[in-house]
C-alpha cells in the first residue's frame, strides 16, 4: 500500500514538475519570440496577384469530359492560402504544397522561429518571417489560428482558400492522445482508459480556462478563429460556419483525401504529378483508441459544434464531386493510387511505414508526442536510381526537416524538442 502511495505522489510531482516547466517555457518563449507591426508602418495594399515568372507555369489544355472538345487553356494557380487544421492529414498536404512551391520558385510566408505563427494566438501579418507591408506572398501554410483580416492584408487577392476537416468524433481521439498530456486538467482523470472515463462525464472534467483546454473541444472551430465553447443553438456558431463558406473556395475532408486532390487539381488547374503523396504523421494503430458506438456519439455530442462544421462542409464537398462527375472521379482517383503505389515501389524500404524506433536516419525522425513514440515514419531505399532520388526523399521528409530545409529557423521549435526529451524521463 505505500509502495502505492509513493508511485501515486511520484507520478503527481512529475505533473507538477511539467505543468511548471510547461507553463514558464510558454510565457517565456511567447514573450521572447511574439513581435507586432511597428505603428510607424503604413498600410500597403497587397497585389491583385504574386504570379510570377508565367512562361514558367505551363498552361494547362483543358477537356469538356461530355463532348470530348478542348477548351481554352488554363494557367496553375499559385497564390494560395492553406488553412492547416489540427490532425487532420495536413501534414501530407503540406509536403504537397512544400514540394509544388519549391518546383515554380514560390515565396511562402513562413513563420519565424518556430513551425506554427504563435497558436493559439490570432494569426497576425507581424509574425510572418521578415514581413514588410506590400510584400508579395503566394502561400502560407503554417498552423495557425485564422484571423481573415489580417489575412487579406498579407496575401494577394486572387489567392485561393483551401482548407481540410477531419471526422470529430476521430479527431478527438486523436486530439485527446496527442494533446491530452499538455492540458494539466486531464492529469486528474483516473485510470488507463483516460478518453473514456473523459467522455463517460466530460464536463465534470474539463475546465474551459485551464491550459492548453482548446485542444479537446470543438478544436476545429478553435482553429478557425471561433470561439470553441459555444452552445450549439448560439448564432455564432452559424455565423462562424457562414464565414468560413464565403472565405475557402474547396474545404477538403480527410475521410476522402484522394477524392479532395483530385477536386484541388480540378480548382487550381494542378497537374496529376503535384498530387503524389505518402501518408506522413501517422499514428501505428496499437495506439489508436477504437470508438464504440457510444464513444462516437459522446465525442460528437461534446463536439457539437465541430460535428455541424463538418456535417456543413461534407454536404458541399459531394456536391463538388457530383459536380466534376462520378465515373471521371473514379478514374481519377484510381490513376492517383497507381502513381503513389508505384512512387512507393521506387522509395519505401519495404514498401510502408515503420515504427519510430525503425527508422534509420535521424533525418527521417517525425515529431513525436510526449510521453512515447507513436508517429511512424519511413526508410528511403538505398537504391534509388538518380532521376527519383531527390523526389524521393522530399516526399518522405517529415514537417520539421522539410522546414528547415526550406530555410525556416526553428530554434524555439528545437528547444522545445529538447525541453520534451528532459521531461520524458
Amino acid at each position: 500500500m505505500a509502495g502505492k502511495q509513493r508511485r501515486q505522489w511520484r507520478s503527481t510531482g512529475k505533473g507538477l514538475v511539467l505543468g511548471t516547466l510547461l507553463t514558464s517555457c510558454t510565457i517565456l518563449i511567447y514573450c521572447l519570440s511574439s513581435a507586432q507591426i511597428p505603428s510607424s508602418h503604413p498600410e500597403v495594399p497587397v497585389p491583385y496577384s504574386c504570379a510570377h515568372r508565367p512562361s514558367q507555369l505551363r498552361p494547362k489544355r483543358i477537356t469538356n469530359r461530355s463532348q470530348q472538345t478542348t477548351e481554352p487553356t488554363c494557367t496553375p494557380r499559385v497564390d494560395i492560402m492553406f488553412m492547416k487544421t489540427h490532425k487532420t492529414a495536413s501534414s501530407t498536404f503540406l509536403n504537397i504544397l512544400f514540394r509544388f512551391g519549391e518546383k515554380h520558385r514560390l515565396k511562402f510566408a513562413f513563420p519565424d522561429s518556430r513551425n506554427d505563427f504563435f497558436y493559439p494566438s490570432l494569426f497576425q501579418r507581424s509574425q510572418v518571417k521578415d514581413y514588410r507591408p506590400g510584400m508579395c506572398f503566394n502561400i502560407i501554410c503554417n498552423h495557425m489560428r485564422f484571423n481573415a483580416p489580417e489575412v487579406t492584408k498579407l496575401l494577394p487577392t486572387d489567392t485561393s482558400y483551401i482548407t481540410i476537416l477531419r471526422d470529430p468524433a476521430e479527431l478527438f481521439e486523436s486530439s485527446f492522445h496527442y494533446f491530452g498530456r499538455l492540458a494539466p486538467f486531464t492529469w486528474k482523470i483516473p485510470g488507463h482508459d483516460k478518453l473514456t472515463e473523459f467522455l463517460r462525464d466530460p464536463h465534470y472534467y474539463f475546465d474551459p480556462d485551464g491550459f492548453n483546454a482548446f485542444y479537446l473541444k470543438n478544436l476545429l472551430f478553435f482553429d478557425f478563429g471561433q470561439a470553441n465553447t459555444l452552445e450549439l443553438d448560439d448564432p455564432r456558431v452559424e455565423e462562424g460556419i457562414q464565414s468560413i463558406t464565403d472565405r475557402f473556395q474547396l474545404v477538403m475532408l480527410v475521410e476522402y483525401f484522394e477524392e479532395s486532390l483530385i477536386l484541388l487539381k480540378e480548382a487550381l488547374c494542378w497537374e496529376m504529378d503535384d498530387l503524389l503523396f505518402f501518408k506522413l504523421n501517422a499514428r501505428k494503430g496499437s495506439t489508436v483508441s477504437k470508438l464504440t458506438p457510444q464513444l462516437r456519439a459522446k465525442a460528437l455530442q461534446w463536439n457539437a459544434v465541430d460535428w455541424k462544421l463538418y456535417q456543413h462542409f461534407n454536404q458541399t464537398f459531394w456536391k463538388k464531386v457530383d459536380a466534376y462527375g462520378a465515373r471521371q472521379m473514379a478514374e481519377d482517383v484510381a490513376e492517383l493510387r497507381r502513381k503513389n503505389a508505384e512512387m512507393a515501389s521506387i522509395c519505401i524500404e519495404g514498401g510502408r511505414a515503420v515504427e519510430a524506433g525503425s527508422i534509420q536516419e535521424t533525418a527521417m525522425q517525425p515529431w513525436q508526442p510526449i510521453g512515447e513514440k507513436s508517429i511512424m515514419g519511413y526508410n528511403l531505399k538505398k537504391n534509388v536510381d538518380k532521376a527519383h532520388r531527390k523526389l524521393c526523399r522530399k516526399m518522405l521528409m517529415p514537417e520539421l526537416q522539410y522546414l528547415t530545409e526550406l530555410g525556416v529557423n526553428l530554434w524555439i521549435t528545437k528547444l522545445w524538442g529538447h525541453v520534451r526529451d528532459v521531461i520524458n524521463w
